[in-house]
């Protein structure tokens, strides 16, 4: 069952309160409407762990735990997803990001060279922030809408699952 294995991956509350560093996020983090894990939480969960994750900006978490704590799902689950932006990933996630936004732009792609200087960051970055923008939350919420789909598809198949076989085992109950 989904329920299941995606409490696997959730860090136990009782436990995040007896960490001290976690204080400074206040009640938030006590708050058991934020941990609770159902359809709607999960897939919440899902869709704004994903979408954040394509965004590029730094802060993931923080972006993605303030939207979920505003639309009441799983703060921890959707936290936990942006890291499917990591060190490994980020290059690949920027570079599709950039050509989706271009080709909806229907701009020619710009090639670039890094320099770690403020005057590239200031007039490099600049020419490719609006493609790199529009391909990343184009992405970003496919990602997102495909994730919340699989995820309440699963959850309503785990469920109907678990009806079907309470049912064929009463069945056999009063057949026996």
């Amino acid at each position: 069952m989904p329920k299941k294995f995606i409490q696997g991956l959730i860090p136990d509350p009782r436990k995040l309160q007896s960490v001290k560093s976690l204080r400074i996020l206040g009640s938030w983090v006590h708050n058991p409407n934020y941990w609770h894990l159902n359809r709607r939480s999960a897939s919440g969960a899902f869709a704004i762990g994903l979408f954040v994750a394509f965004l590029p900006f730094p802060l993931h978490m923080l972006i993605a735990a303030a939207l979920a704590v505003m639309t009441r799902v799983n703060v921890p689950l959707s936290v936990a997803l942006v890291w499917i932006t990591n060190p490994l990933t980020i290059t690949p996630f920027v570079y599709a990001s950039y050509k989706v936004g271009t080709f909806l732009l229907q701009q020619p792609g710009q090639s670039f060279q890094f320099e770690m200087s403020i005057a590239w960051f200031t007039s490099g970055i600049l020419n490719i922030l609006p493609a790199l923008m529009l391909g990343s939350i184009v992405i970003g919420s496919l990602a997102g809408l495909t994730g919340y789909i699989v995820v309440r598809s699963m959850w309503r198949h785990a469920v109907r699952s678990a009806w079907n076989a309470r049912r064929e085992a009463r069945r056999l109950r009063t057949e026996g």
